[in-house]
């Protein structure tokens, strides 16, 4: 995950940011999660967390209140369960159920993050258990504010007089991480009932340090889907959200004033030509969609049989799909977060500058109101943005693309006591005759200058964010408040290919706040060569396919490089081929070079000796890193299998041994409705077992 990196001028460096990285977050309250853990197991103490105490003040003080059972205890895990755990490898976006709190976008954005277990483990460090050092004593991490924050927590949790938590709980009752996580989310709020009402957004961008792009579903950009591609394929968290209003389900299935998060999108292809399809998942864990390609809906009929069987679902556990059209429909809108802004833009594979600016809007100095307030409008802080000439500006248009983000600060420590601001920003190009002004641009340039985005919007949410197409030039961004004398901090982030950002003040002091996000460039490079392959072949048939694979240098071992044999690109062909043409088309091919990047990451990770094969104990390692557990008897099998006649399991059959277990443990999660068993007709069988 990108960090920030203060650049400054002059001899001695100002630091104007609080510089909390992920790697040395800032401690919340002071409390060092380290030196307070030892403390308690030299002392053989079970830490009690005194800054957010196992008492009613931390449930909060209102609505919340009236929800709690007449017994409220606060009890350890380990007086809940016999046996409990911290997390688990094979933690799923169903795992969690919300509780009391209406906190469903917290929720949302949970579900989210279990897809990405590289930004889960970013925020749930894994060295915590109940076990080895337990002391009572937990901590994650959270993007704040321009800032990563350590949040330490002890394990105390609210139940009823049944023991029951009131709050989040997993499915798997002795499994606790998401309980923890959502009372150092709390603490950080000021209370649980500071995490009633929100947005996924928020909760975003606060699991990430990402930048959101916000899409009004029912001003919806023609190019939707292809956006919604582009954000999936770059690994982006997405959430939406139905209309305001009072939670209550609705005929169709789906709950009014409601968050869900995006769990997937296909283009599947029926009797009658495409459809897109996206897949959401309601945080209740139940309550689904009533409409076309929901679980029960005869649409399914249309696909080809395997196609169905990876995709349908008949089980109540929250997630459904539904077409792109109903999508926009019945949602307001859809909330996409990345650590970089690539998805808004078509140059996928190019850098991007990061600058990021604290700021204080004060009452009497800098809090001048909107632009209609002529006399003050001026005296909000102002930043000069130059956008500098490249090789990457957009074609044609020799335009660059830019987002903006303004993020406003919480004033009080409750979170709910603290509603946001109705906030916009304003950008102006600045003319030849200012470009020499150093200084805070007079008022006679803002009366007599129109603002690029002609109408600024001002809303009450904590981060605004717009996007611009700009020419290379001056540029000055003017963040505000609504009405003036309104007084916040704020973040102002500017993401493009190449600009500088600097504070205009009366006596300047140029800082900068850059970094080149160039993570995965390598692999960037390889989607810019598939995209050409797949723009020339919309389908790419067996031979293609290892072509494409072969081009890359996979497990980087010291021996020969791995080369996938047409045997083995038929064994991956027939895995992926959904509607059974004997081709794999764009999105069927990202799906396997995820997933073979996986493969690769367990692959390097486990071959100890570097020797370019797995022994049968690292196998088994491999396998259950991935969440899997199978009994011995299964791994020699499929030694046996896959292996060579030392029983040594090179990549390439690691890929075809990993994927055909992961798409076929797959279709029997779709297939079962209990988990424990499945009923196959014998054509359903012949095809399972003949082609896969």
């Amino acid at each position: 995950m990108p960090r920030l990196s203060l650049i400054t001028g002059g001899k001695k460096p100002r630091q104007i940011l609080r510089t909390g990285t992920f790697r040395k977050p800032r401690r919340l309250q002071n409390q060092d999660y380290q030196c307070l853990l030892e403390r308690c197991l030299r002392n053989k103490e079970l830490f009690e967390d005194s800054s957010f105490p196992a008492e009613l003040s931390s449930i909060g003080s209102g609505n919340l209140l009236h929800k709690l059972p007449p017994c409220v205890e606060w009890k350890r895990p380990h007086e809940l369960v016999k046996n409990p755990l911290f997390f688990a490898e094979n933690v799923t976006r169903f795992d969690l159920h919300q509780g009391l709190t209406e906190n469903c976008w917290f929720l949302a954005a949970l579900a989210s993050l279990t897809l990405h277990r590289d930004i889960l483990t970013n925020v749930v460090p894994r060295s915590q258990s109940f076990q080895k050092h337990y002391a009572g004593i937990f901590h994650f991490r959270f993007w704040r504010f321009g800032e990563w924050v350590d949040v330490v927590v002890d394990d105390r949790l609210p139940v009823n007089e049944n023991g029951k938590l009131l709050f989040v709980s997993c499915v798997k009752k002795n499994l606790f991480w998401g309980a923890l996580l959502e009372k150092a989310y709390a603490k950080l709020c000021g209370s649980y009932e500071d995490m009633q009402i929100g947005q996924v957004s928020e909760a975003l961008v606060d699991f990430t340090g990402g930048v959101n792009l916000t899409v009004k579903l029912a001003q919806a950009p023609p190019d939707l889907w292809d956006i919604m591609i582009r954000a999936a394929n770059s690994g982006s968290l997405m959430g939406c959200q139905t209309r305001t209003g009072p939670e209550m389900v609705l005929e169709n299935g789906l709950v009014a004033g409601h968050a869900y998060t995006v769990t997937g999108i296909r283009k599947v292809t029926c009797k009658s030509g495409t459809e897109n399809l996206v897949r959401l998942r309601n945080p209740w864990g139940k309550i689904e969609w009533k409409g076309n390609w929901s679980d029960r809906s005869p649409k399914w009929e249309q696909l080809s049989f395997k196609e169905r069987l990876l995709l349908r679902k008949t089980r109540e556990d929250g997630e459904f799909w539904m077409s792109i059209e109903d999508f926009e429909t019945h949602f307001v809108e859809l909330v996409i977060c990345k650590l970089t802004p690539d998805l808004i833009s078509h140059q996928n594979g190019r850098q991007w500058t990061l600058s990021m600016q604290a700021g204080k809007w004060t009452a009497g100095s800098t809090a001048g109101g909107r632009m209609t307030y002529t006399e003050t409008f001026w005296k909000n802080p102002q930043y000069r943005l130059k956008i500098l000439k490249g090789d990457d500006m957009e074609k044609y248009t020799n335009s660059c693309n830019v987002l903006v983000s303004l993020l406003q600060k919480q004033n009080h420590k409750h979170r709910n006591q603290s509603p946001p601001l109705f906030i916009g920003l304003s950008i102006f190009m600045v003319s030849l005759f200012y470009q020499s002004i150093r200084s805070r641009l007079p008022q006679t340039f803002f009366i007599n200058h129109r603002p690029i985005n002609n109408k600024c919007v001002f809303i009450n949410e904590r981060e605004v964010t717009q996007d611009y197409h700009l020419l290379p030039g001056s540029y000055v961004i003017v963040p505000s408040t609504a009405e003036p004398d309104e007084e916040c901090e704020f973040i102002l982030r500017v993401f493009s290919r190449k600009h500088v950002l600097e504070e205009q003040t009366e006596s300047p002091n140029i800082v900068l706040c850059c970094k080149k996000i160039a993570d995965k460039q390598d692999e960037k490079i390889w989607e810019n060569v598939f995209t050409k392959c797949f723009e020339k072949h919309p389908e790419i048939s067996v031979s293609q396919l290892q072509m494409l694979l072969n081009k890359v240098s996979w497990a980087g071992v010291k021996q020969t490089p791995v080369k996938f044999s047409l045997d083995a690109c038929k064994v991956i062909m027939a895995q992926l081929d959904m509607n059974t043409s004997g081709t794999l088309n764009m999105q069927e091919f990202r799906g396997l070079w995820k997933r073979l990047l996986s493969y690769q990451e367990i692959f390097q990770r486990r071959d100890t000796d570097k020797s370019g094969y797995l022994k049968l104990t690292d196998l088994q390692a491999a396998v259950q890193e991935k969440g899997i557990t199978l009994s011995h008897q299964f791994y020699n099998l499929m030694a046996l299998r896959y292996g060579n006649s030392s029983l040594k399991i090179d990549f390439e059959n690691f890929v075809c041994f990993m994927l055909r277990m992961e798409i076929n443990g797959e279709v029997f999660q779709n297939l079962s409705e209990d988990g424990k068993g499945i009923y196959l007709q014998e054509a359903e069988w012949m095809l399972l077992t003949l082609y896969s």
